[in-house]
């Protein structure tokens, strides 16, 4: 199992901003990437190979999107996805949030131990999806279920990264940042896909 379902999760708040010095005059600006992440996958359902084809590979390109977004640069970043069932994110709901039912997609940010010595990449937490409710919402939506895989991913990520969507303005902030990075992804903006049964008429 994840390292976040082993431990209680804590939801970070966004980061304040902050200065960037000055370049020299007439030297070239490169903006400032992160180092390469690690990413894990841990398929605990086996029916998630029959979701999407090269399903590892489009998880893994999700998550980079989302990290090459919006992580600033340091130590090369780790996390995990762990694709499960409605039945495992029901349990995770429960017992972390008091929410006893299914959802699709849960993060967990993790949060060092008093006296745990760092490690040498960051880790940035967990990423738990169910599949179930991933499709039905993908039918539901009328997208691809793979599109809305890379969606909940780059959803689940930025939560990692102290995005939230509890009020308003902060809410505006994370969709923005999901429509910029899935659009480079080729993926249609998934807050303006109308529902299946609405394209049928």
């Amino acid at each position: 199992m994840t390292r976040a379902a082993k431990s209680a999760p804590r939801r970070p708040r966004a980061g304040s901003a902050k200065s960037k010095s000055a370049p020299a005059r007439g030297a070239r600006r490169t903006p400032a990437r992160p180092a390469a992440a690690r990413i894990a996958i841990e398929k605990l359902d086996p029916a998630w190979r029959k979701v999407a084809p090269g399903i590892d590979a489009l998880a893994r390109q999700a998550a980079h999107a989302a990290l090459a977004a919006a992580l600033p640069p340091g130590p090369r970043a780790e996390l995990a996805l762990a694709l499960g069932d409605d039945a495992l994110l029901q349990r995770l709901n429960r017992d972390y949030r008091g929410r006893d039912k299914p959802t699709n997609v849960l993060s967990f940010p993790y949060v060092a131990s008093p006296g745990v010595p760092a490690q040498s990449g960051r880790f940035l937490g967990d990423v738990a999806i169910a599949r179930e409710t991933l499709l039905a919402e993908a039918v539901a939506e009328g997208k691809p279920a793979a599109h809305h895989l890379s969606h909940l991913i780059v959803h689940g990520v930025l939560h990692l990264l102290g995005y939230d969507h509890e009020h308003a303005a902060d809410a505006r902030r994370m969709e923005t940042l999901e429509r910029k990075v899935l659009a480079g992804l080729g993926i249609p903006d998934p807050y303006r896909v109308r529902p299946a049964a609405a394209r049928r008429r």
